[in-house]
């Protein structure tokens, strides 16, 4: 299942509404470069109907995204019982070299780099183990270098 909070459902969404938008636009575009002729050789045509091809099918993983996602409202997000949940902002140590960090879990990565928190997604398997976790535990998390063991400092 595929869990995203409501403003990740807002972009999504407004993402979507853009493609949709733009779908005239590339018709258009698709037109007016076949009318320029011989098509085997029409670089323009070629290019409008790749990005045609490429916009339609982001269309579709789109909605389909959205009709499966459960929508969680991040800002109700069990912070009280000290609970991880999808939203909720953490700080991390980890146990064997002692760095804190600080994440996020979130539905879906924004790819916003100039954030205070590194983003972790909920489908990832740091995602998978906080998912729930409480302060205080320690969560063990499978990484491409092995195993990383990190304690749930606090939720923000």
């Amino acid at each position: 299942m595929d869990f995203l909070t409501t403003d990740e459902k807002a972009k999504l969404e407004t993402r979507l509404e853009h493609l949709r938008a733009n779908r005239p636009l590339i018709s258009q575009r698709i037109a007016d470069a076949r009318a320029l002729g011989d098509l085997k050789e029409n670089a323009e045509y070629h290019s409008a109907r790749e990005q045609q091809g490429l916009e339609e099918a982001e269309i579709r993983r789109l909605e389909d995204r959205l009709a499966r996602a459960h929508i969680v409202d991040g800002d109700s997000a069990p912070k009280a019982d000290g609970v991880v949940f999808l939203g909720s902002t953490v700080r991390l140590r980890e146990i064997n070299s002692g760095d804190v960090d600080v994440y996020r879990l979130v539905g879906e990565a924004s790819r916003d780099m100039s954030a205070e928190y590194i983003e972790v997604t909920a489908s990832s398997p740091m995602g998978e183990a906080l998912m729930k976790a409480r302060v205080g535990e320690q969560v063990r998390v499978k990484a491409p270098r092995g195993i990383k063991v990190f304690e749930i400092v606090e939720i923000l």
